[in-house]
């Protein structure tokens, strides 16, 4: 969700740079603007000696501005921390048994799980990607299933085998994880 809104606002924003910039550099270069433009020529200015001075008196002017940039700035930096903060796992904390730890990368266990689901039977693809804290990570898992298969029996596989070898295999006490199945979609079958 948060990156297709990423992606809508990056290109709402850029669409609109881009033409009113292009529509700057066009007027600057000699094109005459319709006459609907918000500027004239390459010596008008966007705001009027008068426009940029009608508010300055009014006592509601000045705190209304800084209100609206800095509701800006805030959701500026908001939009920022949505963007770097990591999504995935870097690492896992294993526990070596003697008081010391040892750390996992957290795409080398994804790929363990996801090569170990996909080897069920019934399951054609599988992904997995791994969030939380490195000393307790969750796992979320994707599967795309095969026709005819029973979901359930597929869970009580992976829940029993891919789920509980990573767990043992890494030390760690629990590997909460969320699953989603999806069926592969397929023709109808033909009865002669």
């Amino acid at each position: 969700m948060l990156r297709t809104v990423n992606r809508v606002l990056i290109g709402v924003i850029g669409l609109v740079l881009l033409v009113f910039g292009g529509a700057a550099l066009a007027v600057g270069l000699g094109v005459r603007p319709p006459s609907w433009w918000i500027y004239d020529g390459p010596r008008d200015v966007l705001l009027s000696e008068a426009d940029r001075t009608r508010w300055r008196d009014s006592g509601w002017w000045w705190p209304t501005i800084i209100a609206a940039l800095a509701v800006l700035v805030l959701l500026a930096l908001w939009w920022l921390t949505a963007i770097l903060r990591r999504r995935r796992l870097s690492e896992v904390l294993v526990d070596t048994g003697d008081g010391e730890g040892a750390l996992l990368r957290g795409r080398a266990l994804e790929h363990v799980l996801a090569t170990e689901a996909a080897a069920l039977d019934g399951v054609e693809a599988a992904q997995v990607h791994l969030k939380g804290r490195r000393s307790t990570p969750r796992a979320r898992v994707r599967l795309l299933l095969e026709p005819h298969v029973d979901p359930g029996t597929t869970l009580t596989r992976l829940t029993a085998q891919a789920l509980t070898h990573a767990r043992d295999s890494t030390g760690l006490a629990s590997l909460p994880a969320e699953v989603r199945l999806k069926g592969v979609k397929h023709h109808a079958e033909r009865v002669n």
